[in-house]
C-alpha cells in the first residue's frame, strides 16, 4: 500500500488506544454490585471503538518483534507484533485495580464498494479485588465507498460481554446499520441479563457519542409511549414524530449476502424492531466522548489522545525499549510532512524484514520468539491466546534484535 493511505501510527498504538478510557475500568472496580461493574466494562468495550470515527488512515503494519509502550497516570500498556504471517497484535495493560490483556488478528475482507475489518481474537478485563474477568470479541468494521462516493464507515454486529465468576452476568449490545436517512447510524443498544436471561439494566446511545444506562421498565414505558404516539390520527404532529422514529427501522443498504455475512443487527435482541428512543427518563450517563482538538481534520482525524502517542522526551528515549513504535523512521518522517522520505524508509524497513527471514531460514535452531508474550491457554476462555510473562517494565533489553 502506498503510504498516502498511512496516518503516522503504527498498528501497536491503534490498540494502545484502547486505554483511552481506561477510568471506567477503575470505576468498574469501584462498584459494590456485579451488575455495577459490567455496565462499566460494556462502556468501556464501547468507548474503545469512538476514535476509530472519521479514522479512514491506515496503521503501518507492525514490524515482527516490534513494541509499543505508553504509562500514564492511571495504566500502563505494553504491545507487542507476536507474529507475522499472519499478523497478530498483543498486549497487556494493568492499573491500580485492574488486568486488561488480548490479541487482535485483524482481517480484511474486499466486496466491490465495501471493505470488512474482522478484528478477530478475544479481549479480557480482569476485576482482582473481585476474582471477576469479562471476556468479549470486537465488533466488525465496514468502510463503504472505497472506489467511488464520499467514504464513510460504521461498526456493524453484536458484541457479547460475558462475566466470568460471581454473578455470571451477560452484556449483549447490538451496533445498527446506518439507514438511508442516517437516522440509525452509530446506534448502539442492549440489556444486561442474568444466568435466567432476565433484564437487569438497558444500555443505548452511540459509539461516537456515549453511553446511557436505565432500568428495563423505565425503557419499557418510553418505547409504550412511542406506541401510543403512533396510534396518533393520522397527520398530526405526533404522528409525524412517530413515523420518523419508526423510519428508522428500515435496514441499511449495506447488507452482505456471502458466507461469512456480518449479523443483521437491525433487529433488536428480542426479536423484534424497536424505534431508537433518545429520551428515555432516569437515564444515566455512562461514558461520553471528550471533544476532538479543533485542527483533528488537518491531522488524520485523532483525537488529543492519538496525537500523544508519537510523544517522546529526552528522558523517556533513555529508558525505551529498542523496538518501540516510536522510533521507527518511516512514522517519524510521515508525521513531520516528509511523504516521499516515509514512502523510501518503509520500502527498506520491508525489505529488511525480507532479509531477515531468509536470514533465519537458513540458521537452525534460531527460529524467532516473541520476547514478552507466550502462546497458553486463557483460563477464562479455555482458548490459546498470546499471555504477557513478564519483565517489560524491568527495562533490561540486553540482546534486542535491530529492527529499524
Amino acid at each position: 500500500m502506498p503510504v498516502i493511505f498511512n496516518e503516522p501510527l503504527s498498528f501497536l498504538q491503534r490498540v494502545a488506544e484502547y486505554m483511552e478510557y481506561a477510568k471506567l475500568l477503575k470505576k468498574a472496580s469501584q462498584e459494590e454490585t456485579p451488575i455495577g461493574r459490567m455496565q462499566y466494562v460494556a462502556a468501556f468495550a464501547v468507548s474503545a471503538l469512538a476514535s476509530n470515527w472519521e479514522r479512514l488512515g491506515k496503521p503501518f503494519n507492525p514490524i515482527l518483534g516490534e513494541t509499543y509502550e505508553l504509562q500514564r497516570e492511571d495504566f500502563r500498556i505494553v504491545c507487542e507484533q507476536v507474529s507475522h504471517h499472519p499478523p497478530v497484535s498483543a498486549f497487556h495493560a494493568d492499573g491500580e485495580e485492574f488486568l486488561f490483556h488480548g490479541s487482535i488478528h485483524p482481517k480484511l475482507k474486499f466486496w466491490g464498494k465495501s471493505i470488512e475489518i474482522h478484528p478477530k481474537g478475544v479481549v479480557t478485563v480482569e476485576l482482582p479485588k473481585w476474582k471477576e474477568a469479562y471476556t468479549w470479541q470486537n465488533i466488525n468494521c465496514i468502510l463503504h465507498n472505497v472506489l467511488v462516493g464520499q467514504l464513510w464507515m460504521e461498526q456493524l454486529g453484536f458484541l457479547e460481554i460475558k462475566q466470568n465468576g460471581g454473578a455470571n452476568l451477560k452484556a449483549t449490545l447490538s451496533f445498527k446499520s446506518g439507514t438511508c436517512n442516517g437516522k440509525d447510524l452509530h446506534r448502539v443498544e442492549g440489556f444486561i441479563t442474568d444466568q435466567d436471561k432476565k433484564k437487569l439494566l438497558y444500555l443505548h446511545g452511540k459509539w461516537t457519542e456515549k453511553i446511557n444506562v436505565c432500568e428495563p421498565v423505565s425503557y419499557e414505558d418510553a418505547l409504550e409511549r412511542v406506541k401510543r404516539e403512533a396510534k396518533s390520527p393520522q397527520g398530526s404532529p405526533g404522528h409525524k414524530k412517530v413515523l420518523a422514529k419508526l423510519h428508522s427501522l428500515k435496514v441499511g443498504a449495506f447488507k452482505p449476502s456471502h458466507q461469512d455475512a456480518i449479523d443483521d443487527p437491525s433487529a433488536s435482541i428480542d426479536g423484534e424492531d424497536t424505534p431508537m428512543i433518545d429520551d428515555i427518563p432516569g437515564s444515566i450517563t455512562l461514558w461520553e466522548v471528550a471533544s476532538r482538538p479543533p485542527n483533528s481534520s488537518e491531522y488524520y482525524q485523532f483525537t488529543t489522545f492519538a496525537m500523544s502517542l508519537n510523544e517522546m522526551t529526552p528522558e523517556m528515549e533513555k529508558l525505551l525499549c529498542p523496538t518501540d513504535s516510536r522510533l521507527r523512521p518511516d512514522i517519524r518522517k510521515l508525521e513531520n510532512g516528509d511523504q516521499d522520505g516515509a514512502a523510501v524508509e518503509k520500502a527498506r524497513l520491508e525489505e529488511k524484514q525480507r532479509e531477515t527471514r531468509k536470514s533465519r531460514k537458513h540458521k537452525k535452531g534460531r527460529e524467532w520468539t516473541p520476547r514478552w508474550f507466550r502462546l497458553e491457554i486463557n483460563p477464562y476462555t479455555g482458548q490459546e491466546d498470546w499471555m504477557y510473562q513478564g519483565g517489560y517494565w524491568d527495562r533490561n533489553y540486553g540482546n534486542m534484535e535491530d529492527l529499524f
